[in-house]
């Protein structure tokens, strides 16, 4: 599967824009004369503590006021995060519910008053998370070629390079890049001594951790799998129990596990969950992205 972020030039509005906005004290400005702005007098949503009146801030396609340094830093920090998605994080009025909207890149790139560099940094990070994201692939422990797994339900992988090569079918071991050894297909292990599920493991011998802001949240694990993906994360303990998966931006609570929909129905974001703490999992959940 190939992916492909395209790298065109921005139209001349958006050359005309960029090259106007003002830059001072390094920090980035939306010109006052952009009349392609949505130009707004309130506080940046991105920045709950925000009491400048003079900055100017503009209006997202969600209705969420930013400034180009507050939008830059939080996409940044979805990056860093492995999100290639960008979601508005601001609370909606009088609630603690994230207002979730998706903003599309150009969007991003214009309101953000991204430079050429930055522009750079965001389309390669993009691309090589959407990869990540959307295909399964390693490379062969003998030949480096990489290889998709298409069944993601099976350690069992073909080389076709190597089965090529060498004359007859070659397979090796997803988990622990050896030759496969035993029956296939599998889902937990080969016969190869030391194949183990690193994940698997960590899962079921992490440590505990508390959640500070979330009442009577004690002895949790502090290592989850994502119950739509399987991807593995941590909670920073900051904040509501719920977490927002980098991997399928699926949000979960990582207290009981259930989506973060299905958790509110009998609970609240700082408040114990109805179920109580989930076990430690036994297993990874297979991600179905159909």
């Amino acid at each position: 599967m190939r992916l492909v972020i395209s790298h065109s030039p921005p139209c001349e509005t958006e050359k005309s824009n960029t090259m106007t906005t003002q830059q001072q004290e390094g920090e980035k400005q939306y010109d006052p004369g952009d009349t392609t702005l949505k130009f707004v007098n309130r506080q940046d949503d991105l920045d709950p503590l925000d009491d400048d009146t003079e900055t100017l801030k503009a209006e997202m396609s969600c209705g969420h006021a930013v400034t180009p340094e507050s939008l830059t830093g939080w996409c940044r920090s979805l990056l860093d995060q492995s999100q290639f998605k960008f979601l508005c994080p601001a609370l909606e009025d009088g609630t603690f519910v994230k207002c979730g909207a998706e903003w599309s890149y150009q969007e991003v790139r214009r309101l953000a008053v991204l430079t050429t560099e930055e522009m750079e940094h965001f389309e390669k990070t993009m691309a090589a998370l959407a990869a990540a994201t959307y295909c399964e692939y390693k490379s062969c422990p003998v030949c480096e070629t990489f290889v998709e797994r298409e069944d993601l339900t099976n350690l069992s992988v073909l080389c076709t390079v190597c089965t090529a090569d060498k004359g007859q079918r070659y397979e090796f071991c997803w988990q622990c890049l050896k030759q496969w050894k035993g029956p296939a297909p599998r889902s937990d292990r080969c016969d190869n001594n030391g194949c183990i599920n690193q994940d698997l493991d960590l899962l079921k011998n992490c440590e505990t951790t508390s959640l500070p802001q979330v009442a009577g949240v004690t002895d949790c694990p502090s290592i989850r799998a994502c119950p739509t993906c399987g991807q593995r994360v941590e909670h920073d303990k900051t904040g509501c129990k719920n977490i927002l998966c980098p991997r399928c931006n699926k949000e979960f609570c990582f207290v009981c596990l259930k989506l973060t929909e299905e958790c509110l129905e009998t609970s609240s974001y700082f408040t114990a969950c109805s179920a109580g703490v989930a076990p430690r999992q036994t297993s990874i959940p297979t991600w179905n992205r159909n």
